[in-house]
This record gives C-alpha cells, sequence and structure tokens, in this order.
C-alpha cells in the first residue's frame, strides 16, 4: 500500500485501525468476548469456554503473524510497543501484569472491556477510562514544568534493574536461533498456535458456541490485521520507498514544512491493538482540544472500539445506563482503574496487548505478562470470594494462602479456611 504523500499514507493508518477497531468492538460486545470474564468462568465455575476463546485469539494471531512475518509482510521487530526489545523486563512484566490482573478484577473489566461497556451505556466505565487515561499518560509524558514522569519517580530506579539482558530480541525463535530466526519464529508458532488450537478445539461445548469461536477468531485476526496494514503502508517519497516511521525520521529533508507532521514518531512504527497506553493517548489528545498532530492509531482504536459497541448496543437493544450501585462499589473500581494504569503500563501492555498482540511476536516478556495477569485476576477472585463467605473470621493472610492453595501454587497442608 504505497501513497504519494505522507499525509495520504498517515490518514489510510489511522482509517484502517480505526475500521478494524470498529469491527471488533461489534463482535467483542455481540459474543461478550471478556478476558476478565474467561478468569472468572474459569476459576470460580469451572467452564473453559471463555478461556479457550481468549486461547483461539492468541492462536490465530501467534499463526497468522509468524506466516506473515516468514513472508515480508509483518515487521514485528520495529514494533511499537517493542515488544521484542532485547532486555526483558522482568519485574516490570511480572509486578505489573499482578497489578493489572487485580485491578481489571476489582474495576470489572480489562481496557478493552472499559472501553466495550462504555459503548453499552456504562457511565461507571467512563469513570474508569478518566483514571486510567491520566495515570497512563503521566507515566510516559512529563508532568508539567517537569522533566519527572510518574514512571521516573516512582518505579525506574529500582525496578529497571531487575531486568534481563537477552541481546538484541527476546522473542523465542531469536533466543533458540539466532542466526535463524526467522525460521525459528515459524517453526515454533506454527508449533503453539497448532497445539493452542487443538486444545481449544477438543472440547464438544466450546465447538458448540458459535459466540466463543466467532470472539475469538475476530479478535484474532483483528489483531492480525492491524499489524499487516500498520507494516505495508509505505509513502513513494522521490522514488525511495519509506515506512511512515522512516519518513518522519527524515522530515526536514522531505517534506516542505511542518504542516501534517505528528507530535512523535513511535506512534508510526508497526503495531497493534493494546489499550492501556492508547488511553493514555486519548487523555493527551482531548486534553490538547483534539489537536490533529496528537490522533495515533491507539488513539482511533480506541474510538472504534467504543463506536463498534455503541453500534451493536442499539441494534440489539442492550444498550443501558449503568452507575455505580454503592460507595464500595466506587472505591472498587478506583482503585481498580489506578491499578490498570499502573499496572498497564510498567507491564507495557493489557490482556490484549500483551497476552494476544504481545505473545504474536512470540516475546518472553509477553508470556511473562499473560501469565501474572492471569494470577493476578484468579487470586483476586479467590480473596473476593472468600471474603465474602467468611466475613469478618477470615483474615486476609488466610484468605491468601488459601486462595494459593485453590490455585495450586502452595500445598494443601497450609489451606487456612475450608473450601466450599
Amino acid at each position: 500500500m504505497q501513497f504519494e504523500s505522507f499525509v495520504e499514507a498517515q490518514s489510510a493508518l489511522l482509517w484502517g485501525a480505526f475500521v478494524i477497531a470498529l469491527v471488533m468492538g461489534i463482535v467483542v460486545n455481540k459474543t461478550n468476548f471478556c478476558t476478565m470474564g474467561a478468569v472468572s468462568d474459569f476459576v470460580n465455575m469451572g467452564d473453559t469456554g471463555r478461556l479457550r476463546a481468549w486461547l483461539l485469539a492468541i492462536a490465530v494471531a501467534v499463526i497468522g503473524v509468524s506466516v506473515l512475518e516468514y513472508l515480508g509482510l509483518v515487521d514485528a521487530n520495529s514494533a511499537f510497543p517493542p515488544y521484542r526489545g532485547g532486555v526483558i523486563l522482568v519485574a516490570e512484566n511480572v509486578f505489573g501484569g499482578l497489578m493489572f490482573g487485580i485491578g481489571m478484577t476489582l474495576a470489572s473489566g480489562c481496557g478493552n472491556k472499559c472501553l466495550i461497556r462504555i459503548g453499552g451505556g456504562n457511565l461507571k466505565s467512563i469513570f474508569v477510562f478518566a483514571i486510567i487515561g491520566v495515570i497512563a499518560y503521566f507515566m510516559i509524558n512529563p508532568f508539567p514544568g517537569s522533566d519527572k514522569t510518574l514512571m521516573s519517580v516512582l518505579f525506574f530506579d529500582w525496578i529497571r534493574p531487575m531486568s534481563v539482558d537477552a541481546g538484541d530480541h527476546q522473542d523465542l525463535g531469536s533466543l533458540l536461533s539466532a542466526d535463524n530466526a526467522l525460521l525459528a519464529r515459524l517453526i515454533i508458532g506454527l508449533l503453539i498456535g497448532t497445539g493452542l488450537l487443538v486444545f481449544v478445539m477438543k472440547s464438544a461445548d466450546f465447538r458448540a458456541n458459535r459466540d466463543n469461536i466467532l470472539g475469538g477468531l475476530v479478535v484474532g485476526l483483528a489483531v492480525l490485521a492491524a499489524w499487516y496494514v500498520s507494516s505495508n503502508i509505505t509513502i513513494d517519497a522521490d522514488g525511495e520507498t519509506l515506512k511512515l516511521g522512516e519518513y518522519y525520521e527524515q522530515w526536514d529533508m522531505l517534506a516542505d514544512s511542518d504542516e501534517g507532521k505528528p507530535a512523535a514518531g513511535r506512534p508510526l512504527s508497526p503495531q497493534s491493538f493494546t489499550f492501556i497506553n492508547p488511553l493514555g493517548q486519548s487523555v493527551g489528545y482531548l486534553a490538547s482540544g483534539m489537536q490533529s498532530s496528537l490522533l495515533t492509531f491507539g488513539v482511533v482504536a480506541v474510538a472504534g472500539v467504543i463506536l463498534g459497541s455503541l453500534l451493536w448496543s442499539l441494534f440489539s437493544r442492550s444498550f443501558r445506563i449503568e452507575w455505580f450501585s454503592s460507595a464500595s462499589d466506587v472505591i472498587h473500581h478506583v482503585i481498580g482503574a489506578v491499578l490498570m494504569g499502573f499496572g498497564g503500563v510498567l507491564a507495557m501492555g493489557c490482556t490484549i496487548g500483551q497476552a494476544i498482540t504481545g505473545i504474536s511476536t512470540l516475546a518472553i516478556g509477553s508470556m511473562l505478562t499473560f501469565g501474572a495477569i492471569f494470577l493476578g485476576s484468579a487470586l483476586t477472585m479467590k480473596v473476593q470470594y472468600y471474603k465474602m463467605v467468611y466475613e469478618d473470621e477470615a483474615t486476609f493472610f488466610k484468605v491468601l494462602i488459601t486462595g494459593l492453595v485453590d490455585l495450586k501454587l502452595l500445598p494443601g497442608s497450609l489451606r487456612k479456611l475450608e473450601a466450599i
């Protein structure tokens, strides 16, 4: 997809992201595809339907990216954010993932679900959106009149030293075969993706549920489509073919003026869907009075998901205005939103951004984040359950240990509360 000007090329990127996100918003609302719901169904009821839908999305994305990258149609090495960066941010992936998993459980859903709920009339989710967005924005951008960010003030000095240098790239293909990483990624991606597909489709109940199949399939294809679009938009610059990011780096030599120049070049890189940093980008875009230079892939993706969800809510007559039911409901959502804002940026993504988009690149950090998010969410549900059943009798220590026993992370002899 080659264009004659930067403006035309960037417009194609933004419209492509918006349309794909719109479709995803419609389908996610229709099918009730929900990563927190998947964890809840599995932990509380032993139902793996929505969990398998999530794994189906991962399988589709992993297979698709592995094949398209081998064919030269996806450039995941240059991705924004840098999933395959040479440094594995172990503490940030794990600690951030745990924070995010706890937060999404308290706030009734992840970043993507927050947008779906907004489209369905949930005013609580607008509140959550604002909190996540402000925190995500200032985790990356400095405070007014300062060079300090929330990341530099609260985390960087103590958490970044706990990283591991993996060389040029941290994906499984590069680590297992540095000399032929491309072929290794193809083989590993096909093996992982096929294994997931076999596991997912073994369930007769899952095969009989069209919504779960549709949700997983469309989310996986949406992630893949975004990778393809963002990797293949180029500009004909006087006979030289340049990608958007490359053109931005040479702007002063190629452009006659700064008209149409984005505020930053990194958001022009190949990318797919993630929904925490884009919430921060959206807050910055709205706060600026909607300056066109701040309009990014992430901002239009946020808008697309909300609009898609709204369209389905109106079509299906499921649109309902919802507000907080109690003071405790407010507190839970505030705490959850704060944890998602900090955790999502630390972990470099959410349940879509890391567990699907990131894992599609076979990045080790994405796999660590996925596991941490799942654990954080599952353990929070166990704690909530035992606190509800035993009320004041159960201390936090007792419910925490019992929850870890239930999740088979501690031996049964350490159980503090009887299972119910």
